[in-house]
């Protein structure tokens, strides 16, 4: 088998999605992220890396991303895959910083790509996904709504501090409302009010029949009211009912998120684990 790379989004969408929607939820990250740098939503301050496997009839078995905002994401591939993944990205991509993938893919991935670049590696998060099975709703006080260009004010300091508290990159105020605003435009945007805004949840577009709620954040001041879960709920309801599979990721280090989950009806597929390198 051999690994191959490329920096065009809507040439490796039409060479791997047929692969990857042999299962549209365990390959949910991949397919969201390429699906919306093909629609021009994604804004990364480099090209991503993306990274098709082939078989010796030069069928595609498997597919890898780094890009600058979230590393190198290996979704569900295959442990047997990962070697020729590593010969690629230590060759063109030899200073990523991180790692996502299932936890026997990740970790070898990290234990050759360390060995080859030079660098030391460690855990730095473990995540679950998750695919809605019966629904169950919840209720808090309040109504939920669609978000408009009106909350943008209110919204994007919530989501400055949603990156804080999930460890991702700092991208800026403006990097912050400019995401906000595609979601707003394209109503992936949700919102619940109780005397004002308190809760925001956003979801993906389907791909092949499977939908990715997230982000889900709730500031502080406003928590231990149920607002998050009547939120996802209504969100996961509204897109059950447009006849789509419902999926999500939790960090499996906040108890809470996924208690709250798991009320709603989600059961989990697979873990994943993230590795840093220095």
């Amino acid at each position: 088998m051999i690994a191959r790379a490329t920096y065009d989004a809507a040439a490796f969408q039409e060479l791997v999605f047929p692969y990857l929607q042999r299962d549209p939820v365990l390959n949910t990250s991949l397919l969201t992220n390429v699906a919306d740098r093909v629609r021009g939503i994604m804004n990364d301050p480099e090209p991503p890396v993306l990274v098709s496997v082939h078989s010796d009839t030069d069928e595609v078995i498997g597919a890898a991303i780094w890009t600058a905002l979230r590393g190198i994401g290996l979704g569900g591939l295959p442990v047997e895959l990962v070697p020729p993944v590593v010969d690629v990205l230590a060759e063109v991509m030899p200073g990523a910083r991180t790692v996502h993938g299932a936890e026997e893919s990740a970790r070898l991935f990290a234990e050759l790509y360390g060995a080859r670049v030079g660098r030391a590696f460690a855990v730095v998060d473990r995540s679950r996904l998750h695919v809605l099975g019966d629904f169950v709703e919840q209720k808090s006080e309040g109504a939920p709504r669609l978000a408009v260009d009106g909350d943008l004010d209110t919204l994007t300091p919530m989501f400055g501090a949603y990156r804080l508290e999930v460890g991702h990159s700092a991208e800026g105020i403006d990097a912050d409302r400019d995401w906000l605003q595609q979601r707003v435009e394209r109503r992936r945007l949700w919102v619940w009010e109780d005397e004002g805004i308190v809760t925001m949840v956003g979801h993906q577009s389907p791909v092949f029949g499977a939908v990715r709620v997230g982000p889900v954040y709730t500031p502080v001041e406003h928590r231990g009211h149920g607002y998050a879960s009547a939120l996802t709920a209504q969100v996961t309801r509204h897109l059950r009912d447009a006849g789509d599979q419902v999926c999500l990721m939790t960090d499996l280090a906040n108890p809470t998120s996924n208690k709250i989950y798991a009320a709603i009806g989600y059961r989990p597929v697979q873990d994943f684990v993230g590795y840093a390198f220095t």
